[in-house]
C-alpha cells in the first residue's frame, strides 16, 4: 500500500494522507501531530495511538518505534463516535494502525 512512497519515519505516513492530520517537525526537537477536528481536551494534544489493539505512547521526541514498511493499515479517528470506547484518552483523536505481523 506505501509502495513506491520512501519514507523514514511512520510520521511521514499521515502527511498529506489523511485530511486534517498536520505532522509538525521540529528539527533538533521531534515531531508533533495534531488532528484537527478533535478536542484538545488533554495533555500536549497528541492524539492516542492503537497499535495492533495497543494502546502506544511516542517516544520523548514524539516519533513512534515502528518500522513504516510494517505498517498495512491507517485509520484516522477524530469524531466522538469513533473515539468514545477509547475515553478521555481518545480525545485528542485516534490514530489506529494494522501492522503485517498482526500483533507484536
Amino acid at each position: 500500500e506505501w509502495a513506491g512512497q520512501r519514507v523514514e519515519r511512520i510520521e511521514e505516513l499521515f502527511q498529506g494522507r489523511f485530511p486534517g492530520v498536520q505532522v509538525t517537525v521540529h528539527p533538533g526537537q521531534g515531531v508533533s501531530v495534531r488532528i484537527r477536528g478533535a478536542g484538545t481536551l488533554i495533555g500536549s494534544g497528541e492524539p492516542l495511538y492503537v497499535i495492533d489493539g495497543m494502546q502506544v505512547e511516542p517516544g520523548p521526541t514524539g516519533l513512534l518505534a515502528l518500522n513504516p514498511y510494517d505498517v498495512e493499515r491507517i485509520e484516522v479517528l477524530k469524531e466522538p463516535a469513533q473515539t468514545a470506547e477509547y475515553g478521555v484518552r481518545g480525545a485528542n483523536g485516534v490514530i489506529r494502525i494494522s501492522t503485517r505481523r498482526g500483533g507484536r
